[in-house]
């Protein structure tokens, strides 16, 4: 978890430093770190419940929580999407 909060905000960081724009930064870095744990959770879903076959994974396979049992799973994209937000709020703030 901690490793994909730091990551997060290093990307914000490089982000912002290009666009002027924490907001934009955040955005990726969130959007970057969501996609992958849900496509984790894809990769899950076919291994337990899809026969190893992606054709039988329903388009909500990778929201079905019986795929999101650790908090792990959970932390690794809700620790980069409020670090990041608060970030960008806290530098949207100071001006």
């Amino acid at each position: 978890m901690f490793e994909h909060l730091a990551i997060a905000v290093v990307l914000q960081f490089a982000i912002a430093r290009l666009t002027r724009s924490w907001w934009l930064g955040a955005g990726i870095a969130s959007a970057y770190f969501v996609g992958r744990e849900i496509a984790q959770a894809e990769y899950r879903w076919i291994e337990l419940y899809g026969g190893g076959l992606r054709a039988d994974m329903p388009w909500w396979g990778p929201f079905d929580l019986r795929v999101w049992t650790t908090a792990d799973q959970w932390l690794d994209w809700i620790g980069p999407v409020a670090a990041t937000n608060l970030i960008a709020w806290v530098m949207h703030r100071r001006g």
